[in-house]
C-alpha cells in the first residue's frame, strides 16, 4: 500500500507501515529526523493530491493554533501572561487559528481513505467532533495524552494493550507526568516536537489495522500502470 504520513518529521509512523512492507512515505518540511531516503522534505500540499497515487494518509497538522492551550491569547487584551517573542495574539492569532482550520478542511476533502491527528481543540469544536479519542497506555505505552482521531473510512483504532497508573491520592498518573498531572518536558525550543511525536505504540496500531487493502485506487494510478 502506498501511504503519505503528512506533517512527520520524526518519521516513528512512516518506520511502523515500513516495518509492515509498506511504501510508505512521511513529508514535512523539517528533514527527517532518521536520516530516511523515503521522507519527502517540503511542503504538504504540494504532495498530499491523489494524482501521487496515495491509497492512505495520516496527517498531523501543527496543533499551534488548534489547540485549546494558551486559549487567553485569542482574546483581545490586555494580558497578564509575559508574552515570548513573536507569540500571536488577539485578531492576529485568531486569523492563524482560521487560516489552520480551512487547511483541516482541505485534509478532510481528500478523496482517499485518511486519518487525522490532533489533541483537543478548535477543530472538535469549531469543525467536527472527532470520531474517537485515543490514549497512549491503551496501547502499550506509560504515557497519558488524550489524542483525537478524524477518520475517513477507516475503522475506529482497537485498543492493543492497557498500561495500569501509579495513583497519586487516589488520581491516576503515567510516566509521563508529574504527580500533579503536568507534562514532566522542561521548557525549551524542541518541547513541541518532543510532545508532537506520536507513541511507537499508537504508530504500530495504525500500520497493524489499517495497512490493509482499502479497495481504493487513485484514478490515475491505472494509466500510471499503461504507460510504464
Amino acid at each position: 500500500m502506498r501511504v503519505l504520513i503528512g506533517f512527520e518529521s520524526s518519521g516513528v509512523v512512516r518506520q511502523a507501515f515500513r516495518g509492515r512492507g509498506h511504501d510508505a512515505w512521511s513529508c514535512d518540511f523539517q528533514a527527517a529526523d532518521d536520516g530516511s531516503p523515503h521522507h519527502i522534505r517540503g511542503d504538504v500540499w504540494d504532495h498530499c493530491g491523489p494524482e501521487h497515487g496515495w491509497q492512505l494518509g495520516i496527517f498531523h497538522p501543527t496543533c499551534t493554533y488548534l489547540t485549546l492551550a494558551a486559549a487567553w491569547a485569542f482574546k483581545d487584551g490586555p494580558y497578564h501572561q509575559n508574552l515570548a517573542p513573536g507569540t500571536l495574539v488577539g485578531a492576529a492569532r485568531r486569523a492563524a487559528r482560521d487560516e489552520a482550520l480551512e487547511d483541516v478542511r482541505r485534509l478532510m476533502a481528500l478523496p482517499y481513505p485518511h486519518a487525522i491527528e490532533n489533541p483537543r481543540g478548535f477543530i472538535g469544536t469549531m469543525l467536527r467532533a472527532p470520531s474517537q479519542v485515543i490514549q497512549p497506555h491503551e496501547y502499550g505505552e506509560d504515557a497519558s495524552k488524550a489524542t483525537c482521531l478524524w477518520l475517513n473510512r477507516l475503522p475506529l483504532l482497537r485498543p492493543t494493550g492497557h498500561v495500569a497508573p501509579r495513583l497519586v491520592d487516589g488520581r491516576p498518573r503515567w510516566a509521563n507526568q508529574t504527580d500533579s498531572g503536568q507534562n514532566r518536558l522542561s521548557p525549551g525550543a524542541d518541547r513541541w516536537k518532543l510532545r508532537s511525536r506520536t507513541y511507537p505504540g499508537i504508530a504500530e496500531a495504525f500500520a497493524r489495522q489499517w495497512g490493509c487493502d482499502l479497495a481504493w485506487t487513485p484514478p490515475v494510478l491505472a494509466d500510471w500502470a499503461l504507460a510504464a
